[in-house]
């Protein structure tokens, strides 16, 4: 528990990173020590500990380098302090005078030209910020110059504190030898080289000048735009954006490139921007409002919204659009009838199910305006009739969720019962895939602790399991993560780089990004082994190829059961309260087709009977009824009922618009007309009538059109 704690409080991941820090914080502890004293060779391999040990932390234990930082013991105070007891420890070995100042001479310009590097590569940086981020749109006319190179450009103040090695070493080799030599040579190179960084990046700030100006970039786009003629838009935003959230995108991306209208992609932050999937549509990353307000959208006519967030708003506004909140998932929680949906001209919901969900919001949702479209998304899930179990032992996916935003909203099993029911399950000789909430512990510490006692639970107990074949198979599986990684359209390089690099798309990626993302999968299972446990955090494996290896899922209130119930596999849902059963059914539709597990796990006997003898499933029945529910009827396709619903709706806005339109030639017509005849003679004849209210409404004689002011 001790050592549990300490990597908790200091942010790494276990014992190995634990020795890493005791290793970096003692080693420092001792340079004032070896300085003093003086010891040449115990501040030489104190000093060597710490580099390396700073190298390897910032690679292994990212969180605890930016604890230090917190804490104002960044990596430039870091170098400083290293410098200054070397300073220390020849001042204590009796070093010529001339010898030292040269040395403080040296280390004082290289952190200066490392303070200038710094400010010409945030100019750099800024003159290189576009409005907007772009994927699958030509914008090679825009003419955006070259990123600099990595060398020079990512991680630069890594590579350039460490410029200070030459003159650590020389000094340090004067102090054995007994000559000045040494040093001079690595007081001269430190700064030296220092200076040529900055020489160098200055020539980047020259080429970063011909970086075209935020209009020029917007108006290229809105080129692209106009040629592409987008009527359906996916619009995402969220406050805390990263890959953990990016799944509520990734979902929907396939069922939109199926779509009969051309569909369009708006992100609002860069970490979604960075975390996409695969896809063929043009995607734009607009960060500002006001940038956003410049997007030219005429034929835009649905708008679609994944998720809930304050950023909504800035794309409500677009009077002319429809605008449907999609959701990410059919949820018996309270977030998933939010009366915030209100703001929405429909919201599409699965089935049934979710129609009745929102009705329970008495007052805030009409019934017109929910439509049930199905999830198109679920097809890769195969149904129970095809299932082929995957080991030898029963496979259980415990999928919890997180603690949710406030205690009000927390639906999670890993506080009240997570670790007793993975200690029960392994009792029971099960293989536990366990594939926890991407945003699990990052508001309770009790997750977060719950959540570092199962994997360790797992991971013991994979020790008397078969070996695994995982460390063989990983170099083919980064390969192929790599190359999906290329498919996906990322590039190295900055968002300016990105979007000078973005091009219209083909089809001929589809068929490689297929089978690589079947040959990672099925590597992936295999190299595990048929029996050892999983902790599945990454977007590798998926949720629905974890779905198809397990023969049961073990979960909270939450999208991934309505998701899971389409497989028509057994499921447990959690009852951490011990509610009565027939309350805790009335309470969530999903928990209809479910074996209910009480919070001390008692029932997890009986209910795995329902994977080792499939004849003894008595809530089977009641899963097929609740599918259909819940997600709809097979007949049309999901897909097909929600083109239909995009079409349906896309007609009804450009209906709309007709008639607001004609209704406003009518408001400006008539007026002109009768300030014409107040004015003038009524025309003698039809043609000359048109011709007057043509001029009076800015129309020019001939049938052409003038702009008006």
């Amino acid at each position: 528990m001790s050592i549990r704690w300490l990597c908790a409080v200091l942010r790494v991941r276990g014992a190995a990173d634990l020795l890493l820090v005791f290793l970096f914080g003692t080693a420092f502890a001792a340079l004032p020590v070896f300085a003093l004293m003086p010891s040449l060779w115990g501040f030489a391999a104190a000093s060597a500990v710490t580099y390396l040990a700073d190298e390897a932390l910032h690679v292994r234990a990212p969180a605890f380098v930016r604890r230090l930082a917190a804490l104002q013991l960044d990596r430039t105070l870091r170098f400083a302090v290293r410098t200054a007891l070397l300073l220390v420890l020849a001042q204590r070995m009796d070093v010529p005078t001339t010898l030292l100042v040269t040395g403080l001479a040296a280390f004082s310009l290289h952190f200066a030209l490392v303070m200038l590097y710094t400010a010409v590569h945030h100019a750099v940086r800024r003159r290189r910020e576009l409005p907007m981020a772009v994927r699958n749109l030509d914008m090679s006319a825009a003419g955006i110059p070259q990123t600099p190179p990595a060398l020079l450009y990512r991680r630069f103040l890594r590579k350039l504190l460490h410029l200070d090695v030459p003159a650590h070493i020389g000094l340090l080799a004067a102090l054995a030898a007994g000559t000045g030599y040494p040093a001079e040579t690595g007081f001269a190179l430190t700064p030296g080289l220092s200076l040529v960084a900055v020489l160098t990046m200055l020539g980047q700030l020259h080429r970063a000048r011909r970086m075209p100006g935020p209009d020029e970039v917007v108006f290229e786009v809105n080129r692209q735009l106009a040629a592409y003629r987008p009527e359906v838009a996916l619009y995402f935003s969220f406050a805390s954006v990263s890959r953990d959230f990016m799944y509520q995108v990734n979902m929907w991306i396939e069922t939109l490139e199926q779509l009969d209208r051309r569909a369009l992609i708006i992100l609002r932050e860069h970490a979604s921007f960075r975390y996409l999937s695969r896809t063929r549509l043009p995607v734009i990353c607009v960060p500002k409002a006001d940038d956003l307000a410049k997007l030219e959208l005429p034929d835009v006519r649905v708008v679609l919204y994944p998720g809930n967030a304050g950023k909504n708003v800035h794309m409500l506004r677009v009077a002319e659009a429809k605008h449907v909140f999609i959701g990410h998932g059919d949820s018996d929680k309270l977030a998933s009838s939010n009366r915030v949906s209100k703001v929405y001209d429909e919201i599409w919901v699965a089935g049934r199910a979710g129609r009745d969900r929102y009705q329970r919001v008495r007052h805030a949702i009409s019934d017109q305006a929910i439509v049930e479209v199905g999830r198109p998304q679920l097809a890769p899930i195969r149904l129970a009739a095809e299932h082929t179990p995957a080991s030898p032992l029963p496979t259980v996916l415990y999928a919890p969720t997180w603690e949710g935003w406030s205690d009000d909203d927390c639906h999670t099993s890993l506080i009240p019962m997570g670790v007793p029911l993975v200690e029960r399950l392994l009792t029971e000789n099960v293989r536990v895939l366990y594939k926890p909430h991407p945003l699990t512990g990052k508001r309770s510490a009790e997750a977060a602790a719950a959540d570092r006692a199962i994997r360790e639970l797992l991971y013991a107990d994979n020790e008397r399991r078969e070996s695994s074949r995982a460390e063989a198979a990983a170099p083919r599986l980064k390969e192929l993560r790599t190359r999906l990684g290329e498919l996906t359209g990322r590039h190295s390089g900055d968002h300016a780089q990105q979007t000078r690099d973005a091009h219209l798309p083909n089809d001929d990626g589809a068929g490689e990004w297929n089978a690589l993302h079947a040959a990672w999968h099925e590597l992936h299972w295999e190299s595990q082994g048929l029996v050892r446990h999983q902790v599945i955090t990454g977007q590798l494996p998926t949720l629905y190829e974890c779905f198809n290896q397990a023969d049961m899922l073990i979960s909270d209130v939450s999208s991934v059961v309505a998701d899971f119930v389409a497989s028509l596999k057994p499921y447990a849902l959690t009852n951490a309260q011990d509610l009565p059963d027939d309350d805790f059914r009335a309470a969530y539709t999903t928990a209809g087709g479910a074996y209910l597990l009480d919070r001390a796990c008692t029932r997890l006997p009986e209910i795995l009977k329902s994977v080792r003898a499939p004849h003894h499933d008595p809530m089977a029945p009641h899963r097929r009824t609740l599918k259909e529910y819940v997600l709809g009827p097979d007949r049309p396709t999901s897909i097909e009922r929600f083109n239909g619903a995009v079409n349906a709706l896309a007609e009804k806005a450009t209906a709309e618009r007709a008639e607001h339109d004609a209704d406003r030639r009518h408001d400006v017509v008539i007026p002109s007309q009768r300030a014409r005849t107040d004015s003038t003679p009524e025309p003698e004849n039809e043609t000359a009538a048109r011709e007057a209210l043509g001029e009076a409404a800015g129309l020019q004689p001939g049938g052409g059109s003038g702009r008006v002011g």
